[in-house]
């Protein structure tokens, strides 16, 4: 059969479908993101300006005007983080002042300075009583108080100071003994058994010093022959008498305390030290006391000894220092302020004003010429006054912040916050 040599017709309605289809796949990839435009990065949104108070930092808003609190004029903020030289923390940024907003605030830098730097400590101290030095008066026989010579807590008394007489059957009785063997040893003289009466008077001359009489009273009593009624007890020290559990007519045996005396010539000053100071602290070492008791005066003594054991509650360690006390004007649970002395040496130095706590560290302010002002992290080492030395972090001719470096802190604070605040967005 022969072909038709004709050519078919398109349709009209088909090539207007066709040329929509066409359309609507250009206008879809036209609009797809990342193929036909990954090349292109999408344009940063310009930051916006802030405005800032120069008295009250912490009052900032994204237009001009005035100060709520104070009625200043808000001042433009730089861009946050370092400006120019130096480098901010993480918690703080370089903040730029201008002369007249530094002359406003009062601010005031000062040189990092190498300085003597003394071992010097102050503490408060408290009177107490030196233990060596106290004496417990007891009795070795028992007996009755028949008069007491020494009546009331405080009374200062000298050694060999009659305390008390004491009244005791076992006394008289070994008095007696006492003489027995005397008269025995006599009797006995020139015989075989002469050796027999002198250990027999021996013996009993012994005993009546084992109960404290004195040697006095014995001779008195071997040249005599007359038995003391009752014991006179004396002071074995000089002192203060510090604790009184007796009165006349009371029954005294060997387990009871009648008296205390304590020697205040020299007296004990506690203070407390603070682990971190310890290792400044030497046995010897000279110390110094001044209080309200002791106007215009200072006494000197020096440290005698470094408790061991740490007070966990407190984390301080007991020091003892001695001073002597011959005149008695320092009383026990007396306070006082204590100076502790050392050898000296040298280090930098600046005002303890310039060191701001941030919590983990310490932060000063370093003036880097322009109005710039860098935040260092710095290490403190002992302070002296309203001196610390600075271990680390500074360096000698370093200009530091020594006043309105709250305000300074303030700024560099929230400077670092909005960059924070600005990288997180991006």
């Amino acid at each position: 059969m022969p072909s038709d040599p004709t050519p078919r017709r398109i349709h009209p309605l088909l090539i207007a479908i066709i040329a929509l289809a066409i359309g609507i796949g250009g206008t879809w990839l036209a609009m797809r993101p990342g193929k036909a435009h990954a090349h292109e990065a999408p344009a940063a949104a310009p930051a916006k300006q802030m405005y800032q108070c120069p008295m009250h930092p912490q009052v900032i808003q994204d237009h001009p005007g005035d100060c709520p609190i104070c009625g200043m004029a808000l001042v433009p903020i730089e861009g946050a983080g370092s400006t120019g030289a130096g480098h901010g923390t993480d918690t703080h940024a370089v903040v730029t002042i201008d002369p007249e907003r530094q002359q406003l605030i009062g601010l005031r830098t000062e040189k990092v300075a190498e300085a003597p730097l003394g071992s010097e400590l102050r503490a408060s101290g408290r009177v107490a009583v030196d233990e060596t030095r106290v004496r417990k008066v007891n009795v070795k026989v028992e007996g009755f108080v028949e008069k007491l010579y020494v009546d009331f807590v405080g009374k200062p008394v000298a050694k060999g100071t009659p305390l008390f007489s004491l009244y005791s059957p076992e006394f008289v009785s070994a008095q007696q003994e006492y003489l027995l063997a005397l008269r025995t040893q006599k009797a006995l003289a020139g015989g075989s058994l002469q050796g027999s009466g002198g250990d027999l008077l021996e013996s009993a001359r012994r005993r009546l010093l084992l109960w404290d009489v004195p040697r006095e009273t014995i001779d008195r009593l071997e040249k005599t022959g007359e038995i003391q009624h009752a014991l006179t007890l004396r002071s074995p020290i000089s002192g203060v008498l510090t604790a009184k559990n007796v009165v006349e007519g009371a029954r005294l045996t060997p387990a009871d305390i009648p008296f205390e005396i304590t020697d205040l010539s020299r007296v004990w000053v506690l203070v407390d030290i603070y682990e971190t100071e310890l290792g400044r602290i030497k046995v010897g070492m000279a110390a110094e006391l001044t209080g309200q008791a002791l106007p215009g005066r200072v006494l000197k003594g020096r440290v005698a000894f470094v408790d061991p054991l740490m007070d966990p509650k407190t984390r301080t360690a007991k020091l003892r220092l001695e001073f002597p006390n011959p005149k008695g004007e320092l009383k026990p649970e007396m306070f006082g302020e204590v100076l502790l002395k050392g050898q000296g040496r040298k280090g930098l130095v600046i005002p303890l004003d310039a060191v701001l706590d941030a919590g983990s560290s310490k932060v000063a302010f370093v003036a880097l010429g322009d109005g710039k002002f860098e935040p260092r992290v710095v290490t403190t080492g002992s302070s002296s006054g309203d001196r610390v030395e600075i271990t680390s972090g500074l360096e000698a001719g370093d200009e530091v912040v020594v006043r309105a470096n709250f305000l300074v802190d303030s700024e560099s604070r929230l400077k670092a916050a909005l960059a924070q605040m600005k990288e997180g967005r991006k």
